[in-house]
């Protein structure tokens, strides 16, 4: 009998070791997207691990609103399916199991970009520029193809964790994507997407293009190097709409030389804004900056300064027991300072691992002393000069008595 597990409605869904379309085996839930849950699963014919997407049960729905959810299911499947680029979650397959529609992508060992930044806070002006300018490369592509995204975002953003492309960035979840010669499939006047990154066009009721998806892809890049974005965060979305309509975005204070590709991104009238592929070149020029390439920014992983893998992208140890890290795997190393959060005790410095090495979680005998450290050879342990010291009194008394005995 096929796991399910129970909702609150009495409605039953797919739970771990289902088998989807007789094909897909189910093992535990990754995520979640705009249409339904994500789940890590084992193709049983190419013997190979996939990223199963569920899309919203029809269960309840009239059979137009059912068919609408298939129809846009399909629809995303077959966008996706368009794209083929090194920087973009390819698709596989659109299954269907019992009238249910389910997206079967490429699945890839990875965190978020909103998850890195929520223990990092921000990352550096070349890093955050390289992963717009891959992002940029992959969309732009799609541009070329007709495909819109209409949501790209830090979690749309994924940045590989393991591998020899540890650190190769890919853009995901074309959900809300369309294509230009696509028939609409939302309602008139609905606004689809997240507010803190639309443009301002997007938010004053326009329908998003590809110049809505370079401001948004602006937002993003503003957000990684700069903490939030660009219009602050506000929990009443029609009050953030307001100041996105406005486009009065915050001033930069980390942004350096990102600043003015920035702002040429962040133009509030779409016409004067860059093409995907301008702004693809203006983010790349600025993560190679004196000494690189940009050809090397768009196809090599992401790296620090000196050339090393950041440690926020390499596989940390699995913790203990007693350590909960949640549903994610945990970031290595402290980032720049956060405010809303107190900073970690400073730690003693040491090399930092290779890629894919599993740093100790135990301390060197040099991280555990405290206090000045003694020289080699300038001091003596207590064990041993007591004793000395009673060697000492044994030969003084064997004297004293050797000396009675003489004046006796």
């Amino acid at each position: 009998m096929q796991p399910m597990s129970t909702t609150r409605d009495g409605y039953r869904t797919p739970g771990p070791q289902y088998l989807v379309a007789g094909r897909y085996r189910l093992r535990s839930r990754i995520g979640g997207g705009g249409m339904g849950t994500v789940w890590l699963a084992r193709d049983q014919l190419f013997d190979r691990d996939v990223a199963v997407k569920q899309v919203i049960s029809t269960e309840g729905l009239s059979d137009e609103t059912a068919d609408n959810v298939r129809k846009r299911a399909m629809r995303e499947g077959r966008i996706a399916a368009k794209l083929a680029h090194r920087n973009a979650i390819a698709m596989h397959d659109v299954a269907l199991d019992s009238g249910e529609p389910w997206l079967v992508m490429e699945y890839l060992p990875s965190r978020s970009v909103a998850q890195i930044l929520h223990a990092t806070g921000t990352l550096g002006v070349q890093q955050a520029a390289q992963i717009g300018a891959q992002v940029a490369d992959a969309m732009a592509e799609a541009h070329t193809a007709g495909i819109v995204h209409r949501d790209i975002k830090p979690g749309n953003i994924l940045i590989t964790t393991t591998g020899r492309n540890a650190g190769l960035v890919k853009i995901t979840d074309f959900g809300i994507s369309r294509a230009k010669d696509d028939v609409s499939l939302t309602k008139a006047g609905v606004i689809t997407g997240t507010p803190a990154y639309f443009a301002p066009e997007v938010a004053r009721g326009a329908e998003p293009g590809e110049a809505s998806d370079v401001y948004s892809l602006g937002a993003t890049v503003y957000t990684i190097v700069e903490g939030q974005p660009p219009f602050g965060v506000d929990d009443d979305s029609l009050v953030l709409l307001h100041k996105v309509a406005r486009a009065q975005i915050n001033p930069m204070t980390k942004s350096g030389a990102l600043a003015p590709v920035l702002l040429r991104l962040l133009e509030p009238s779409p016409a004067k804004r860059p093409s995907m592929a301008q702004a693809r070149d203006l983010l790349a020029r600025v993560a190679a900056g004196d000494r690189g390439s940009t050809h090397q920014v768009l196809t090599s992983p992401l790296t620090t300064s000196d050339g090393g893998v950041p440690l926020w992208v390499q596989r940390t140890p699995r913790p203990t027991r007693t350590t909960s890290t949640g549903t994610h795997l945990p970031v290595g190393g402290p980032g720049p300072s956060n405010p809303a959060r107190p900073a970690p005790p400073p730690r003693a410095s040491r090399p930092q691992a290779p890629a894919g090495a599993a740093e100790s979680s135990e301390s060197s005998p040099a991280t555990l002393v405290s206090g000045p450290r003694a020289t080699s050879g300038s001091t003596t342990s207590p064990t041993t000069l007591a004793l000395s010291i009673l060697a000492a009194v044994a030969v003084l008394a064997a004297v004293v008595i050797l000396v009675i005995a003489l004046v006796s």
